[in-house]
């Protein structure tokens, strides 16, 4: 088999991990995402690691033709079981080299192959510092994988003029602040958010 561009693997292993020391009483807490509690945030990212998933596997349908922001995503009662199992396979479907060539969708929007595994590290990357910071959990995420982040935003937000990002107005971070700080900046994320009290 051809090595592909990247392994998403040890990023889906960490968020699977983080996942993991989420306890049912910080279901209801808040999260850095505007309107999501931590279980809207573990509902996302169980929605985007199949549709990511398929995505690789060019699996196009109903999974990879929703946008995000459709619904209010949240948990079923099986979650605990059902999110590793599909970070697990979002990060075998990205293993084939088919999966990062030609066009593929996500989120109802069509994209080079390339570019979709981008937005769907980036989204790992982000969504595992959230919910970290959301539970009191330490958080690394994998170098690699946040080298691919802080690229695709700070591009993202390069073609903004009007100095927004993605996911909101950049927050200005010092220049010689961590990678993962200036990251999370990029994102419209505070870098010192914290859990309120």
């Amino acid at each position: 088999m051809t090595d592909t561009p990247l392994d998403l693997g040890p990023q889906t292993r960490i968020v699977a991990r983080l996942a993991e020391g989420v306890t049912d009483a910080q279901l209801a807490d808040a999260t850095p995402c505007p309107r999501y509690a931590v279980r809207h945030l573990l509902g996302h990212l169980l929605g985007l690691a199949v549709a990511f998933r398929d995505a690789g596997r060019k699996d196009l349908g109903a999974t990879t033709d929703t946008a995000p922001q459709a619904a209010l995503p949240d948990v079923g009662p099986a979650w605990r079981a059902e999110l590793p199992k599909a970070l697990g396979e979002l990060a075998e479907a990205w293993r084939d080299p088919a999966a990062w060539t030609g066009m593929t969708r996500a989120g109802g929007i069509d994209m080079p192959a390339e570019v979709t595994a981008a937005v769907a590290l980036d989204e790992l990357v982000i969504h595992g510092w959230d919910l970290a910071r959301a539970t009191g959990q330490p958080y690394t995420p994998d170098p690699a994988a946040l080298e691919s982040a802080h690229a695709f935003l700070l591009a993202a937000a390069e073609e903004d003029d009007r100095g927004g990002g993605i996911f909101g107005p950049v927050v200005p971070v010092p220049a010689d602040a961590p990678l993962l700080d200036r990251t999370i900046g990029l994102s419209g994320r505070d870098p010192d958010w914290t859990r309120p009290a």
